[in-house]
């Protein structure tokens, strides 16, 4: 599995959505997508590249889009 689909699995599992649902246009708020999923969300991205986000790229992440972004600045290939 690509990192990519790492991310798309990670934002679909998290949220319970198909990994079709997940697009770039994805975003914070847009249901399922509250608070608390994305608490979820990025303990999935953190176990899933084996990283630790800072606060500032937790508040940050208001689309996956953005998480993509994000995940770059960890030296993650998407």
């Amino acid at each position: 599995m690509g990192n990519l689909e790492k991310l798309i699995k990670a934002f679909s599992d998290a949220l319970g959505i198909r990994a079709e649902a997940v697009t770039d246009a994805l975003s914070y708020g847009d249901t399922p997508w509250d608070s608390v999923a994305h608490m979820v969300i990025i303990a999935a991205i953190d176990s899933a590249f084996g990283i630790m986000m800072d606060t500032e790229d937790v508040i940050d992440m208001s689309s996956f889009a953005k998480a993509k972004e994000i995940v770059r600045k960890y030296g993650i290939d998407i």
